[in-house]
């Protein structure tokens, strides 16, 4: 294979190779060191979709620039859009930009790993034992923590996307419509979309103020010009029809061939059949993230397929809060536990640990097809002045949904009680001031204060308020 010298603009290679190559990237990082990061990202990523987009940002874009503001917020825009779990997506995208295919499978596979062995504990756990009363104590400091990273995401992931007052407007008009309205996730985002596009190519300047080069959180603003990735497209990273036929037959092979296989092996009826074709359907309707499909899959799970009993979700959905990865691995305690009530002739464990599995794998494998099928595309119309507006638009009205997720975690974090009140078409959970829960409250303004004024970093902080938490368990007796 021959190597690319970037001042001359020869081939490095083949396009979409697996990455291996011998020689080093253009933008210097070594494929070592950037499993290294990911692995880094992976284990910090906890608080949800927020709180996850917020440490990736922090260590890809500020502290490694290993690309700029503008690419960054240009990937997430395209990944709002899919179904699935953003954050992941987003990291495989970055992951495909930086060392192509294998850089992307090892990005978005790191990014669900923690997630996906801490869930998988933790049902062991709650199937043995029958409750986890000890985990969520251990974890009741971490809770508090992860509100504060989720709030100081709203503020960074806010402040690099709204970057005038028509941004600012659409924003709180999303958070409107999601928290007091329930407006469905995917009509805001076709809304913004739809008028970011129209207002793009009619020149209006509120939508085509560029955006990137604005100082941010660290104080250091960061160019796609000034990135190690650079403002021009990669070799890999342009339109190849072949190379989208393979890697989409491969992966969509890779997702539906255990489905398929189950269906006729064990009947339509069998449990790892019910489980592979429920979260298989389920991969491809999560548009908004997790929020907007839990309350369906725990509907389902516990009235249609009897997987889990009524409360039951509330406790995966506690745990998938408390670890790091995206928060619809919970699915994979929903899947563990229907395997486990209906093991068949199996041990209820092992079925349980191989229904988890399964709906994990049939619910993250096409986040990694809609990427590569789709990144091409995406960075190829980088420069369309219309599609990066609606792209831009659609940012900002993420930023009130993310807002609408910060304060409705707020709200079931602080509060053992919430009143639901109807009025004028609005539906709003009302929090009990007299059920609020003190601890919580003093743990959050402490992560406040250490994320906020001291700086001292998410690690740290999650450190500090799981060893709180944990000791204020031991206080009170509640261990």
């Amino acid at each position: 294979m021959t190597s690319r010298n970037p001042a001359h603009g020869q081939p490095e290679e083949p396009r979409h190779d697996d990455g291996t190559a011998g020689s080093a990237p253009p933008h210097g990082v070594p494929f070592g060191e950037a499993v290294r990061v990911w692995t880094r990202v992976a284990a910090l990523s906890f608080g949800g979709p927020a709180g996850q987009i917020a440490v990736m940002h922090r260590i890809i874009v500020e502290e490694k620039r290993w690309i700029g503001e503008a690419r960054f917020l240009h990937a997430l825009n395209y990944c709002m859009l899919l179904p699935g779990p953003e954050a992941q997506q987003l990291a495989i995208y970055i992951g495909w930009l930086m060392h192509r295919t294998r850089g992307g499978l090892v990005a978005g596979a790191l990014f669900v790993l923690p997630g996906a062995i801490a869930i998988m504990v933790l049902s062991w756990i709650y199937a043995i034992f029958g409750h986890v009363g000890a985990v969520q104590a251990l974890f009741f400091g971490l809770k508090a923590a992860v509100l504060a990273i989720v709030l100081e995401a709203v503020m960074r992931v806010g402040r690099r996307a709204l970057r005038n007052d028509m941004m600012v407007g659409f924003a709180a008009a999303a958070f409107v419509a999601m928290f007091f309205f329930h407006i469905a996730f995917p009509l805001i985002i076709l809304g913004a979309a739809l008028v970011g596009f129209l207002g793009g190519r009619a020149g209006l300047a509120p939508f085509l103020a560029g955006g990137g080069h604005n100082k941010a959180g660290s104080g250091h603003p960061v160019s796609d010009a000034d990135s190690l990735l650079g403002e021009e497209i990669p070799a890999h990273a342009r339109p190849d029809i072949r190379w989208a036929l393979t890697i989409g037959a491969t992966l969509a092979l890779l997702w539906l061939a255990p489905v398929l296989s189950l269906l006729v092996l064990l009947g339509p009826a069998n449990v790892f059949a019910t489980i592979a074709v429920f979260f298989s359907k389920m991969a491809v309707v999560t548009f908004g993230g997790a929020y907007a499909v839990l309350a369906y899959v725990a509907q389902q799970a516990v009235d249609t397929y009897g997987w889990l009993k009524p409360g039951e979700m509330l406790d995966g959905l506690g745990m998938a809060e408390t670890t790091p990865g995206p928060l619809i691995m919970v699915t994979q305690f929903v899947g563990f536990m229907g395997a486990f009530r209906a093991p068949g002739g199996l041990n209820p464990l092992v079925a349980g640990t191989l229904g988890g599995l399964l709906t994990t794998w049939v619910t993250f494998t096409p986040c990694f097809l809609w990427i590569f099928l789709g990144a091409p595309y995406i960075e190829a119309l980088r420069g369309n002045k219309a599609l990066s507006a609606a792209l831009a638009t659609i940012t900002a009205a993420v930023v009130g949904v993310i807002l609408n997720l910060a304060v409705w975690f707020a709200l079931h974090v602080l509060f053992r009680t919430l009143h639901r009140t109807h009025a004028l078409g609005m539906t709003l959970d009302v929090p009990v001031f007299a059920s609020v829960n003190l601890p919580s409250l003093a743990l959050t303004a402490i992560a406040m204060v250490a994320l906020f004024r001291l700086k001292i970093g998410i690690l740290p902080a999650l450190a500090l308020c799981s060893g709180l938490g944990l000791l204020y368990g031991l206080a009170s007796g509640t261990l």
